[in-house]
């Protein structure tokens, strides 16, 4: 009697014990279902034609941050004693080539606040758009751009003057806000022309005039959401 009294009791416990664990796999279940499918889309790596939602940052050729959504590096540059200009996240399908020269994005300026826009140019959002591929939601990756053609002006001392800068006061390491149109290769003053903001670095200085490097051959990216095409 005593062996069988044994035996039912561990009957008793196991069956207890699988009741327990059906009722965890339904909890989870439960939750699972209650998340839909995102999570599901976090787990896999971005694919040609998925629209990604990621932050950015722009950098010059020294790695320095011009633009950034990044709204904790923005905050960490500002307490800093430098410059960054804010931007919103950008949104892109991977791995689709821009069919403009320009992409804009949006940025916030103290002059006309959100209602700026910031010139991307087709290289750079080319480079995203095929740079993210593979990542997953919250990777961070390092983007190289090469844009196949030169970037940089000569700028006299009248051209400054126009802009409201003193040759003397203008030193190499200099960030100076351009004006960019789809419709010309280069930077235009013309304000009546369509244009998108551009920030560009002063790289060398002669007694006449200044060399303006508008590149941005560095993008640093992070991937907030994924939705599969």
């Amino acid at each position: 009697m005593g062996e069988k009294k044994q035996k039912e009791k561990t009957t008793k416990n196991l069956t207890k014990a699988l009741a327990i664990i059906a009722g965890v796999l339904f909890v989870v279940l439960m939750v699972v279902s209650s998340m839909g499918t995102g999570w599901i889309t976090g787990l896999s790596g971005v694919k040609p034609g998925d629209v990604v939602v990621l932050d950015y940052t722009l950098k010059d050729a020294q790695g320095n941050p011009l633009v950034t959504s990044d709204q904790t590096l923005y905050k960490q540059i500002m307490a800093s004693g430098y410059d960054v200009l804010p931007s919103k996240q950008l949104t892109i399908t991977a791995n689709q080539s821009l069919a403009h020269p320009i992409f804009p994005a949006q940025v916030y300026t103290t002059q006309s606040g959100w209602g700026s826009q910031y010139g991307i140019f087709a290289s750079e959002y080319n480079a995203i758009g095929s740079g993210i591929l593979g990542m997953k939601v919250n990777e961070k990756k390092t983007i190289t751009v090469e844009s196949g053609v030169p970037m940089t002006q000569y700028w006299t001392a009248d051209q400054l003057k126009e802009r409201k800068l003193n040759l003397s006061d203008v030193q190499v390491g200099y960030v100076i806000p351009l004006g960019i149109s789809e419709n010309q290769d280069a930077t235009t003053t013309n304000a009546t022309s369509t244009y998108y903001i551009r920030l560009g670095e002063v790289t060398g200085k002669t007694a006449d005039g200044v060399t303006i490097d508008f590149a941005h051959p560095f993008i640093d990216v992070s991937i907030v959401s994924i939705t599969k095409h």
